[in-house]
């Protein structure tokens, strides 16, 4: 019998950029209604997996438990919780060694952290958060069906996965920030808030993919340049005021907020290069949200290879109608 694992972030899509920005708001409720919607998806195979869900503080996944229909076999997973997002860390290790794949409710930063555990688990994160540059906005019914389809290996994990780079900044004096889609550097002085806000605070940074219609640090470098989240070596940026700048881009740096930004420099990086920045007093963020104070250090940036395997929700159906498993007679 095959086995999916779910992880439900309740903090996901619910920081200080709902009020400063744009972006909407995802409660419990309806993360809820989405898992619940993953659990109807994962009858679409002919044998129905068993699903382990990584309690929460919240009390969703119980919630959920409690009312799974009777003909989907479903637990919670064994683990004392901190709050922390190392939770999301352990769990993940957990279904490395117990699961077929992986569900993850939340934005970049669950995705990453999920991804920091589960090494070569197949994984399809749904867009429940703040940046949500890497999750898919697919529904919880389309993203159970997908995975159940992958992990009772009914369709092929080499045709519909797909491994995405990650990016990483590293200091002299050992300290290190990864990222799933970028990792930042902002002239703030403290983490504060921890999201990153105000796009003139930006110095730069790298990401691991690129295009304009995406947010963040990816959006400003896909004005530039195009990168696949599965091709290697990342992009690497310098950004400078836009009004005493020679290059400007127009981009969306955070959910409803939209602006022009300043490019200093920007190059693509191999696997084996790096982009070196002497930092005064900054401090480094991933996907969006500061995590590392830095002063008088040399940072060193570079990518990630061989990062997490993603599920695609669009590959895995078409490949499931393609071999007719989901027809019958």
């Amino acid at each position: 019998m095959s086995h999916i694992g779910v992880i439900v972030n309740p903090a996901a899509g619910r920081d200080i950029r709902r009020l400063t920005g744009g972006a909407s708001v995802v409660d419990n409720y309806a993360k809820r209604r989405v898992t619940e919607c993953v659990l109807s998806g994962v009858t679409v195979p002919s044998a129905t997996p068993d699903v382990t869900l990584m309690p929460d503080t919240s009390g969703i996944a119980a919630n959920v438990v409690e009312d799974a229909p009777d003909d989907v076999s479903v637990e919670l997973l064994d683990m004392t919780l901190t709050g922390e997002a190392a939770d999301t860390r352990r769990a993940a290790e957990r279904f490395q060694t117990e699961a077929d794949a992986l569900v993850v409710l939340g934005g970049d930063g669950t995705t990453r952290d999920a991804a920091l555990g589960c090494d070569d688990l197949p994984l399809l994160s749904v867009s429940t958060g703040t940046n949500n540059v890497v999750p898919s906005a697919v529904d919880g019914t389309v993203a159970g069906a997908a995975v159940a389809l992958v992990a009772s290996g009914t369709v092929d994990n080499e045709e519909t996965t797909y491994r995405h780079e990650m990016v990483e900044a590293r200091t002299e004096s050992g300290e290190s920030v990864t990222g799933i889609a970028a990792v930042e550097l902002s002239d703030r002085s403290f983490i504060g808030t921890r999201a990153l806000l105000d796009p003139d605070e930006m110095l730069g940074g790298i990401v691991s993919r690129a295009n304009p219609s995406e947010i963040g640090l990816s959006s400003v470098a896909g004005a530039l340049d195009s990168l696949a989240p599965d091709e290697p070596g990342a992009i690497a940026l310098r950004l400078a005021d836009a009004g005493m700048s020679n290059q400007t881009v127009r981009a969306i740096v955070a959910p409803g907020v939209t602006t022009r930004v300043g490019v200093e420099e920007h190059h693509r990086l191999s696997d084996q290069e790096s982009m070196v920045v002497e930092v005064d007093d900054g401090v480094l963020g991933a996907d969006g949200e500061r995590e590392l104070e830095v002063v008088n250090e040399t940072v060193e940036f570079h990518s990630v290879p061989d990062g997490p395997r993603l599920i695609s929700h669009e590959a895995v159906f078409e490949s499931a109608a393609h071999t007719g498993v989901l027809t019958d007679g």
